[in-house]
């Protein structure tokens, strides 16, 4: 089969024909129609991101496709069925922590480098195996719009945020870093999950005016200006009532002042969820995060059962999947990397379609 190869962060990729992928116990082999190409893959994949890779393998985390092949153990799953392919591989040997990867992307850290070696290829292939349990039935869908199912990968991370932390319909809830395309889909995902409001934050007005524009009164953008109590006066006054639950999805470059102006206006009793990639350390005042009772929750990515019930918001009309898409045959994977990172924003997602390229 076709396939985009990482031989190393030194060379570019390659579109090569390597074996097809043999299926295991526990496992089922996928035919790709759409996968995701991430905003920072170009970085992941020349090295510059330091994510724990394990070159020669196939890159790319997650992909929408039907099901070719399937072991003895699927009991509801069938040949042809409509799948997300869901990276985020767990281990099965320690149910209370598993290590986790994510499949075509990263180790992790180095406890999943085992796991890694085994479960090493990613989306970008005409066809993927993965874990019988990272196969997620999409119901019927039209070949054609397999591209637009592939984003719901970007809307599956902030909903693994709110389930973590058991988001209620009518709360109110600040979306921290609301203007890239996870702290979009924030804002999205919670509308869709009935909240009362949503304050989004960000730095960038253009993006904030959209995210008002798309979702009207119940979206309230916030512009941040980096004076921490000023950005904390702004956002509560934006809110029409205590704030119950603070998402934080801010990216690497910015700064713990900029997580606290959030994180303390939460009301007493109330929930945060900590799911950016800010590096620094996160002071926090002991007094406040005890008297307050507050709640402070680190998560990444989302708890297997989430995607099947994000699945079931898009089919009930309440979350749409109207994002642009763009769409690349597999041989012009460089050209889709260089197209996410020039189109990184909200809603807009770049993918490679590998039957195309057949």
């Amino acid at each position: 089969m076709k396939a985009a190869l990482l031989k190393s962060c030194d060379a570019p990729l390659t579109i090569e024909d390597v074996a097809e992928p043999v299926r295991g116990a526990g496992e089922v082999i996928v035919e790709v129609h759409a996968a995701r190409v991430l905003a920072y893959m170009g970085d992941v994949l020349s090295g510059k991101r330091q994510y724990l890779l394990a070159p020669p393998m196939i890159p790319g985390a997650g992909a929408v496709g039907r099901v070719v092949a399937l072991g003895p153990d699927a009991c509801e799953l069938a040949v042809g069925d409509w799948v997300l392919c869901d990276p985020t591989v767990r281990a099965r040997d320690n149910a209370i922590a598993p290590v986790t990867i994510l499949q075509g992307l990263t180790a992790g850290d180095e406890r999943g480098r085992g796991l890694q070696r085994y479960m090493n290829d990613g989306a970008w292939a005409e066809r993927v195996r993965v874990p019988t349990e990272n196969a997620i039935r999409l119901g019927a869908i039209a070949a054609g719009d397999a591209a637009r199912w592939s984003q719901l990968g970007t809307y599956l991370v902030p909903y693994g945020g709110f389930d973590a932390i058991a988001l209620q319909a009518g709360e109110i809830v600040v979306v921290n870093g609301a203007t890239g395309a996870f702290g979009a889909a924030a804002v999205a995902v919670a509308l869709a999950m009935g909240v009362a409001c949503v304050v989004a934050t960000g730095r960038n007005r253009g993006a904030l005016d959209g995210l008002a524009r798309r979702f009207g009164p119940r979206a309230r953008p916030v512009a941040m200006t980096g004076d921490e109590a000023a950005d904390r006066a702004a956002i509560r006054a934006a809110a029409p009532g205590p704030i119950d639950v603070v998402l934080d999805i801010l990216p690497p470059a910015a700064t713990p002042a900029q997580v606290r102006a959030a994180v303390m206006t939460v009301r007493p009793f109330g929930r945060v969820v900590l799911m950016g990639g800010v590096r620094d350390e996160l002071a926090l005042p002991y007094a406040w995060l005890m008297r307050d009772c507050v709640t402070v929750r680190g998560q990444w990515m989302f708890p297997r059962a989430a995607a099947g019930r994000l699945i079931a918001l898009v089919h009930a009309g309440l979350l749409a999947l109207d994002g642009e898409v763009a769409a690349f045959p597999l041989d012009r994977v460089h050209d889709a990397i260089a197209h996410a990172a020039a189109h990184a924003g909200p809603f807009v997602s770049t993918v490679l379609t590998p039957q195309a390229s057949c």
